[in-house]
């Protein structure tokens, strides 16, 4: 029996007294996959990205381990719930503009204390202020610096479009606009590289785009660890007292970890993996979240239909965004209907040996994002379900 089929089988076992659709965890590999990233951080903390978990007690799970502290948020009002929740520190990862929130930061000494919010520009600043309603609480706050790679005189930019700050000039001036406001304090600077540490090198079937991903990100690695360290000279010359250089992902980790002026590095996705981690060279993870639909129609030779399974995942369309049929090996999607938002037909010969009620295990192509389509995650141990725990939605939050 190969790993995957007996991966299957103990799923099969431990959810038996359970009906599909479900989502679940693997305890065992969610554990290794964050030893792997203490190992790959060298020392260095790493801060879980929320986005990726979503689920309170795995995320109080992975911060009892050690090599593990804080936690990268994605929305004003999810930090604020994690820091009522007992989180003590939450590094909110995008500029938000929820005024109302802002005001509830600002009228609260232990949310201000707790909570770090993402600023690029003076104008979040202004937002904040005309948002404090009479909140007098210093807000600490952290610049995002822009890691994409520009080449030929800015012509060519190979990276996300997020912060507007990209020299080491730019962040200081902000810096010094921050220590001039009444009511701000500066204590960070992140800098998340995803087009380093969000794509792939080593794509099945593609050597070609695969050794260009690898020569671009090489360059793009060597531009960024120069360019981040004068950053945060220029930062610190303004700001001394400064907490922290976030900088990293799950795909990024090692190389992240090895420039002396990074700090911590954030990390969410490998503990998962998802089927978008599974095309690096740097590093393997275990699949840890899975889902299973039901098979609920065996139209012919070779074909079985099971219920639901359309969930894209985001960026740009494409069938890299779109879950795979994982467990048992063998199925595809027919590619006349692809993953349906009711029911999805999968082809292959392993169809011939499920029956009506069996599930069929998928692996979602994000992380975190598939906790939006389940209210628990229930928790395998071995072969058996141990706990059931509720997601973000199953607390009655979809924050995003």
């Amino acid at each position: 029996m190969t790993a995957r089929a007996a991966d299957r089988a103990r799923y099969d076992r431990a959810t038996a007294h359970l009906d599909a659709p479900l989502a679940i965890v693997d305890l065992e590999a969610f554990d290794a996959n964050a030893d792997d990233l203490v190992r790959r951080a060298g020392g260095k903390p790493v801060r879980v990205a929320s986005k990726s978990v979503r689920c309170r007690h795995l995320l109080e799970r992975v911060l009892a381990k050690d090599g593990f502290a804080g936690i990268m948020s994605f929305t004003l009002a999810e930090s604020l719930w994690l820091a009522r929740s007992g989180f003590e520190d939450v590094l909110l990862a995008y500029p938000s503009a929820d005024r109302a929130r802002f005001a509830e930061l600002a009228a609260d000494p232990k949310l201000a204390a707790a909570v770090t919010v993402m600023i690029d520009d003076p104008a979040h600043l202004d937002l904040i202020d005309a948002a404090r309603d009479g909140g007098s609480e210093v807000v600490r706050v952290c610049l995002e610096l822009d890691t994409s790679l520009k080449l030929f005189g800015g012509r060519v930019r190979v990276g996300a479009r997020r912060s507007p700050l990209y020299s080491p000039a730019q962040l200081a001036d902000l810096a010094r606009t921050v220590a001039r406001r009444p009511g701000f304090r500066l204590v960070g600077i992140m800098a998340y590289e995803g087009h380093i540490a969000g794509v792939g090198d080593s794509v099945a079937g593609r050597p070609l785009r695969s050794r260009a991903v690898r020569l671009m990100q090489a360059a793009a690695r060597r531009e960024l660890a120069e360019r981040r360290a004068a950053v945060v000279r220029a930062v610190r010359a303004v700001a001394p007292d400064l907490e922290f250089v976030n900088g990293g992902g799950t795909g990024s980790v090692q190389t992240t970890a090895a420039e002396d002026a990074v700090t911590e590095i954030a990390a969410g996705s490998g503990l998962y993996v998802p089927r978008l981690f599974d095309n690096y060279t740097s590093f393997t993870g275990r699949p840890a979240a899975l889902f299973a639909m039901p098979v609920v129609r065996r139209p012919g030779v070779g074909v079985v239909t099971v219920l639901g399974g359309g969930y894209p995942a985001s960026g740009a369309a494409g069938p890299d965004r779109l879950p795979v049929p994982y467990l048992p090996q063998g199925l595809s999607y027919d590619p006349q209907e692809g993953p349906g938002e009711v029911q999805t037909p999968l082809l292959g010969s392993a169809a011939d040996d499920l029956l009506i009620g069996d599930k069929v295990w998928f692996r979602h192509a994000k992380a975190g994002e598939l906790c939006e389509r389940f209210a628990e995650l229930h928790l395998v141990e071995g072969d058996r379900v141990t706990a059931a725990v509720p997601t973000y939605r199953g607390e009655g939050h979809t924050f995003l």
